[in-house]
């Protein structure tokens, strides 16, 4: 088993939209989780999208919760970004993109239901640019492995083991 983690179940939420530029990071961070490693079964990893209030039940269910996404700290782009669960909801009410909204709505009602997560965190990096049409940004695309690796060490350190599941390949080497 994992050192007794195997009641205790987390849900990790890529939020964005991939439309708009570097918010759609934290959806392909997820899918890069889902798909790059074995998870354990206490482990669910969603793609948040722009969900907003459907994300309500994903996140009652969760003792621990990890998001994923853009975070604009006003910092260089491409940045690490890190938000304590008290930070969370402050951040969050200062709009980056539509989602953001619905995710502090989310969050706002898990408070006041009793039932938010007692374990939270929002990893992510500092977006260049929330554009429509627009891909993510290079200096953002260069950082979401670490990031995904970021979301693995997290989880390791709450208890859950996670194993690589196959082995990238370095770009130009086929």
């Amino acid at each position: 088993m994992d050192d007794g983690a195997h009641s205790r179940r987390v849900t990790v939420i890529g939020l964005g939209n991939p439309l708009m530029g570097d918010d759609g990071l934290g959806v392909v961070a997820a899918a890069r989780l889902r798909d790059e490693w074995v998870l354990p079964p206490t482990v669910e990893v969603l793609d948040g999208g722009t969900w907003g209030m459907r994300l309500l039940p994903a996140i009652e269910d969760a003792e621990s919760l990890l998001l994923i996404d853009a975070i604009d700290l006003a910092v260089p782009p491409g940045s690490e970004v890190e938000l304590s669960r008290d930070e969370i909801p402050r951040t969050l009410a200062i709009k980056l993109s539509p989602h953001q909204i619905d995710l502090s709505e989310v969050l706002a009602l898990t408070a006041l239901r009793g039932t938010l997560p007692a374990q939270m965190l929002a990893i992510g990096l500092q977006p260049e640019g929330i554009t429509f049409g627009a891909p993510i940004s290079q200096c953002v695309e260069v950082k979401i492995d670490a990031l995904v690796e970021r979301a693995v060490a997290r989880l390791q350190g709450w208890g859950h083991r996670c194993e690589r599941r196959i082995a990238r390949l370095e770009e130009g080497n086929a």
